[in-house]
């Protein structure tokens, strides 16, 4: 493997087998430590790369409990250190916001959601636009729409970029808002899938510029933009 490209597809395509409950997979070794509810023959894990001929799997010598160590580390970093860049951008979105609004001399609260909900939408898909064929790779590893349409990953990152900008002309508000509704609902499927399932998979959030691993934060964002243009929607009716 050579790239986080890579990476992901390999994960993804491990990931897809039955039994298995976790790939972590370390670039810089070349190495993927698979977690498993019942014994998967290695014969099983090769066929699984079979038609990408780069990837060649094989077992190693090492002894497992150097990789549950290692897991166990990235485990135990605090929550604040291993989502400090989604908080970051979200105090930014928040703080920029609130100060538009502190400009006008007023605030209104659908005002500031409708450039909340720009900003958001702006700033996350220029991460996923860094590096777009990772980001459509990691998103189809848990997206219920993206696993089956590998196209939709790459389409996703436009239609975020679409609707920053329609939040932020104010174009057509009451179609931006359907169109944000229904698109975040079907994402939060998937999201919600991988963390009642306890899948320990890379959140494409912020695309494969971070490392950021699915949680309720990932939830709680998508939630945050269902419920923002659920309100904004009927508010306009």
């Amino acid at each position: 493997m050579t790239c986080s490209g890579c990476e992901a597809k390999v994960q993804g395509l491990l990931s897809k087998i039955a039994g298995v409950k976790n790939v972590s997979i370390d670039l810089s070794k070349g190495e993927a430590t698979i977690e498993m509810d019942k014994h998967i023959a290695t014969a099983e894990l090769k066929a699984a790369l079979k038609d990408y001929p780069k990837y060649q799997l094989s077992e190693n010598n090492h002894s497992p409990y150097a990789a549950v160590v290692e897991v166990d580390e990235i485990e135990n970093k605090s929550w604040i250190v291993t989502y400090k860049p989604i908080l970051l951008i979200f105090a930014y979105i928040t703080g920029i916001t609130l100060l538009v609004e502190w400009m006008q001399g007023e605030f209104a609260w659908m005002r500031w959601m409708n450039h909340f909900m720009a900003g958001f939408f702006l700033v996350f898909s220029f991460f996923k636009l860094l590096n777009l064929k990772g980001f459509a790779e990691s998103y189809s590893m848990y997206d219920i729409v993206a696993k089956k349409w590998s196209a939709w990953g790459y389409i996703y990152a436009f239609t975020e970029l679409a609707l920053g900008a329609a939040f932020l002309t104010g174009f057509n508000p009451i179609l931006t808002n359907i169109v944000t509704f229904t698109v975040m609902t079907v994402s939060i499927i998937g999201v919600l899938q991988s963390v009642l399932n306890k899948r320990k998979i890379k959140c494409a959030c912020l695309g494969d510029v971070f490392n950021l691993p699915m949680s309720t934060i990932t939830i709680i964002e998508d939630a945050l933009m269902i419920g923002m243009s659920g309100i904004m929607f009927i508010a306009m009716l």
